[in-house]
């Protein structure tokens, strides 16, 4: 007797791109830039295999490599001359996201995003301004309001030198109504806030905090960060920067809380971003190594895990390499 139903005959090839519920593409992808002010050639970043730190000087032919994938969009971090206390080579008219923003923006169509935070430019690693003994005691942490002008500033300077869009990570309360503030007082109001709406304290920054030289000198991030065990708590996360005025919301991690990105695809109505990690992207090429894995199919599965869980926009250090099999 024939069955009524037959789920294979639509899984053969011919039909099964038709039916065919996801669909990856570049434009979906955004890939991060590492830029260094410390650096006159290209560094190779050991724990990211592919990825590197860049010179100014290289930053528009970084860019141009990306674009030539079918890439349009990248994400820029910073890593400066100098560090502080207060990172004030964040928010300095000559930092260098706000130099290599100026170059690549006036010498390539890419869309440029710029993250806003403190981590990558402090002396002590954190993401804002730090309570006095904060490194000898550990219930101390990141102050809260004080951080945020110096949010604020920084996305200013970063519209100012051209930023297409704003990417605050900081996890510090209010951070998106003050940045919005700051952005439409200085005739920004064009200019979109992507905020990291739900990032967790994880252990899959790892590799990052190699890449942009941001891990903090003492303590953790947990008093700021989420806590991983939390999903109900990032739907108040979210539903705040949405009252400020987000546009877009990101998750981070992704592949560990793609539940989490399914729930705000589902709670809110706006484009909803994740940023497929650096421990994310090394734990694979580490596999492949081994040759316990094949890179490019697990890379593109994860991709689309990511996009099949509800993200529009998938920040991911794959960009370049899974936008050319596309």
């Amino acid at each position: 007797m024939e069955l009524p139903h037959r789920p294979r005959r639509l899984r053969r090839d011919g039909v099964r791109d038709l039916v065919s519920e996801t669909m990856l593409t570049p434009a979906d992808l955004v890939a991060p830039v590492f830029v260094d002010a410390t650096a006159d050639e290209r560094t190779p970043i050991p724990s990211m295999p592919g990825q590197e730190r860049v010179p100014l000087a290289d930053a528009v032919d970084r860019t141009r490599e990306i674009l030539d994938t079918g890439v349009e969009a990248i994400v820029l971090f910073g890593i400066p001359a100098s560090k502080d206390d207060t990172g004030s080579r964040a928010y300095a008219d000559d930092g260098i996201v706000q130099e290599a923003t100026r170059r690549i923006t006036s010498e390539t169509d890419a869309y440029v995003i710029t993250d806003v935070c403190l981590c990558e430019y402090t002396s002590h690693g954190h993401c804002g301004v730090v309570e006095a003994d904060a490194d000898t005691d550990p219930t101390l942490t990141v102050k809260n309001d004080e951080t945020l002008s110096l949010l604020a500033e920084t996305a200013v300077s970063h519209a100012e030198a051209g930023a297409e869009m704003i990417a605050p990570s900081a996890m510090t309360d209010g951070m998106v109504d003050a940045i919005r503030t700051a952005l439409d007082d200085a005739g920004f109001s064009d200019v979109p806030i992507m905020s990291y709406a739900a990032k967790y304290e994880s252990a899959f920054y790892g590799p990052f905090r190699d890449a942009a030289d941001g891990a903090p000198s003492f303590g953790d991030r947990r008093h700021y960060q989420m806590d991983p065990a939390n999903r109900r708590e990032a739907s108040r996360e979210v539903a705040l920067d949405v009252e400020q005025g987000a546009d877009v919301l990101m998750v981070k991690p992704a592949l560990p809380y793609l539940d989490v990105v399914s729930d705000v695809r589902r709670e809110f109505d706006r484009p909803v971003a994740a940023y497929n990690v650096s421990g994310e992207y090394a734990m694979l090429h580490a596999a492949a190594e081994k040759g316990w894995l094949d890179l490019e199919s697990v890379a593109h599965e994860s991709l689309l895990s990511i996009k099949r869980a509800g993200a529009d926009l998938i920040i991911t250090y794959f960009a370049e390499d899974v936008a050319e099999t596309l």
